[in-house]
């Protein structure tokens, strides 16, 4: 840790009130050594991971974090304030505050030193040395490793003591570096026999620590249980899954357990490996916070027998163990259907590329060709179109299928894919689409949800997910489809098909704006992806209509403005930019052109009020030209690389260059008049360091 932090990255006299500008003032310190590039880059980082949650804990601490790409080397910032921040810690404002910056490709060693901050932070004797030393040196030292709590207290103000380094240094990294030996140690003692026969096995815990960046609360709640457990005379055994991987407990200690207990923001992997166990499932701060509390909640349901749906089937469904702990209906719902529209875009691409170079090889009447099992010739290239043709067109014949099972599959876990996707068939055949396909997902997974709701023998159980829930829930679902729902979809398709070729004029123009603004509203976000699922199940049929070959035009034409317009906005007006906007402008080239939108996240994340409405407005305005001159895509991806399958080339390329220009413009002239504070360093130069020393003197940009 000698590396990371140093006296020059120390305030013991913080004056910050706010917790956002005490993470500025540790983050000038860091630009000023060089480890920070970007200090508004850095701390839009820092604030988008203390929005995921508070990093604020017991006892006065105060811990914001993240991985950046603006961080040149893992470094430790320092601060006390003798009147408190407020972090979010549940008993009150923190004194001690520790800035840790990442670079987002943090070799293992570097995690490992960080991971042992975290550690000592459980140290009560640390944290009290902390608060009375004097000299930024000497709580540099502390922080290293270089001294001991109790030397750097008598030696305030002589700066780091030269004695005992070597022994500190080598404790204070074994904390962490040693958690492989940690976790396998208790492996062999895990299935041996006890030495003394009469004696009482103690209670065993096997524990799981994750948080959303992998760096300080996993190794922190990891800590507080490990030595809550030795205080209750209980072995607990902890795995921390941080951000650089994780070394798996050994399968012998798992077995050997008591009971589990999570502590995590983050989906637990390979979480089955602890199935059939008593568990506690909390957050990563319970860990930290009340670690006492959750072994005696473990043992009591131990004691009582009782071990939890979610542990014995897999701990959750896919969508619960991606987010968060009490999202909503409406939240979890909209999840649900992107992660069938998430296995579905693929086959949407493959199929509608393989279709859409059919027809350009083979012309439109490659629809009807013979099928190339009764008819093809090498050396003909209708042959090789209509190959493609057909290929696409299977590919296609998955869309509703796929899109239904996966749907299911996030509601319900591995049991729900089987009637999703007899459910998604039946959609298919009866004519009902898309949207058939989305009610069938929706009633696989209740069916299997439902299902799995009911007290089974346990003679059943190994035979539930295999046979019992795939039998009724498809025969369930099947019914529901032919049956009682089927007809009235298929009809609300038709109806929509319909008024999708009746758009015309002034209708379609207003639909293409509306379409541009959801595409670069959030850059491949909800909202992006539901504009972009409406125009793929359009043409995700072998023979799409003239007017959902259009919405498809307009949807991608609009995709490609916003990393566009900041490449040519980074090139004509770079000074307006930081050194590592510009470098992320050339790549915005390449990303637009190829029709991926989140080539502008880091621009619109930097400047969110600046750039986002740029963006919608250039978007919308191409997705309305784009169906005022009626250009045709059939293929449902790929950019300004499938400009020969578009239907009127030249003026789509116009619709694109119109929105680029325009949000380009809108994203200069708004910038232009951002001025940097009165007396601002550097405020007139033009190279992205000193804009970013000008804007560092600024609130963060609104």
């Amino acid at each position: 840790m000698s590396d990371m932090i140093t006296a020059d990255l120390v305030d013991l006299d913080l004056s910050a009130d706010t917790k956002e500008a005490a993470a500025r003032a540790l983050a000038e310190r860091m630009v000023a050594l060089g480890r920070v590039t970007d200090l508004e880059g850095f701390l839009a980082d820092v604030a988008a991971r203390e929005a995921q949650m508070p990093t604020g804990l017991d006892g006065g601490i105060g811990i914001p974090h993240c991985r950046s790409e603006h961080v040149t080397e893992p470094t430790l910032g320092f601060g006390r304030s003798a009147a408190g921040i407020d972090f979010g810690a549940p008993d009150g404002p923190a004194d001690l505050i520790f800035l840790i910056a990442a670079p987002a490709g943090a070799d293992d060693a570097h995690l490992t030193i960080l991971s042992s901050l975290a550690r000592q932070l459980m140290n009560a004797e640390f944290t009290s040395a902390l608060r009375a030393v004097g000299d930024a040196s000497a709580a540099a030292a502390l922080i290293r490793g270089d001294e001991t709590p109790e030397a750097a207290v008598a030696g305030a103000g002589t700066g780091a003591a030269q004695g005992a380094s070597e022994d500190s240094v080598a404790s204070s990294a074994a904390a962490s570096a040693d958690d492989a030996t940690d976790n396998t140690a208790p492996a062999a003692g895990a299935s041996a026999p006890a030495e003394d026969a009469s004696a009482e096995r103690p209670f065993r815990i096997v524990a799981v620590t994750s948080c959303p960046t992998g760096i300080a609360h996993t190794y922190m709640a990891a800590e507080s249980l490990e030595n809550a457990g030795r205080e209750a005379g209980v072995e607990v055994v902890v795995e921390p899954q941080g951000s650089a991987g994780f070394t798996r407990l050994d399968p012998g200690v798992i077995a050997a357990a008591d009971g589990v207990i999570f502590a995590h923001d983050v989906p637990v992997r390979e979480k089955e490996r602890f199935a059939g166990k008593p568990t506690v499932d909390v957050g990563v701060k319970a860990g930290i916070n009340r670690p006492g509390e959750l072994i005696t909640e473990v043992r009591g349901k131990a004691a009582r027998g009782e071990v939890t749906a979610g542990a014995a089937s897999g701990a959750g469904t896919p969508v619960e163990r991606a987010g968060d702990s009490g999202e909503g209906y409406g939240t979890k719902l909209r999840k649900w259907l992107m992660s069938g529209v998430s296995y579905m875009v693929p086959f949407v691409a493959a199929g509608g590329l393989l279709i859409a170079l059919g027809f350009a090889i083979g012309g439109y009447k490659i629809k009807s060709a013979p099928s190339v099992m009764d008819h093809f010739v090498w050396t003909q290239t209708d042959s090789w179109a209509a190959l493609m043709f057909q290929i696409g067109a299977v590919a296609f014949g998955f869309l509703v299928p796929v899109l239904a099972g996966y749907i299911a599959y996030g509601m319900a876990d591995r049991p729900g894919l089987v009637p999703g996707f007899v459910g998604g068939m039946i959609a298919s055949t009866i004519n009902a689409g898309f949207l058939g396909g989305l009610v069938a997902g929706l009633l696989a997974g209740g069916v299997v949800m439902a299902i799995q709701k009911i007290d089974i023998p346990a003679v059943l159980r190994g035979i539930m997910p295999v046979v019992v829930i795939p039998l009724i829930s498809s025969a369930i679902v099947g019914f529901l489809m032919f049956v009682v729902v089927g007809k009235p979809i298929a009809s609300a398709q038709k109806a929509m098909t319909d008024w999708l070729n009746g758009l015309s004029g002034s209708n379609a123009i207003l639909l293409g704006a509306l379409l541009g603004l959801m595409m670069c509203f959030d850059l491949g976000g909800p909202v992006n992806k539901v504009a972009y699922t409406f125009a793929t199940a359009g043409i995700a049929v072998s023979n799409p209509s003239d007017s959902a070959m259009k919405i498809m035009a307009a949807v991608m034409a609009a995709g490609m403005v916003p990393p566009l317009a900041m490449a040519l906005a980074t090139t004509v007006r770079g000074k307006l930019f930081t050194e590592t906007e510009r470098e992320n402008g050339k790549a915005a080239w390449v990303l637009g052109a190829s029709f991926i939108s989140e080539g502008a996240i880091p621009f619109a994340a930097a400047d969110p009020l600046r750039v986002i409405p740029s963006a919608m407005v250039g978007g919308a305005i191409t997705g309305s030209l784009s169906m005022a001159f009626s250009t045709t895509l059939r293929a449902p991806h790929g950019g300004i690389f499938v400009v020969p399958l578009i239907g009127n080339p030249f003026l789509y390329l116009i619709a694109i260059a119109v929105g680029v220009c325009v949000t380009t413009a809108l994203v200069v002239v708004l910038k232009g008049m951002r001025k940097p504070a009165p007396g601002a360093v550097g405020a007139g130069k033009t190279d992205g360091t000193a804009t970013a020393a000008a804007e560092a003197k600024q609130p963060v940009a609104a």
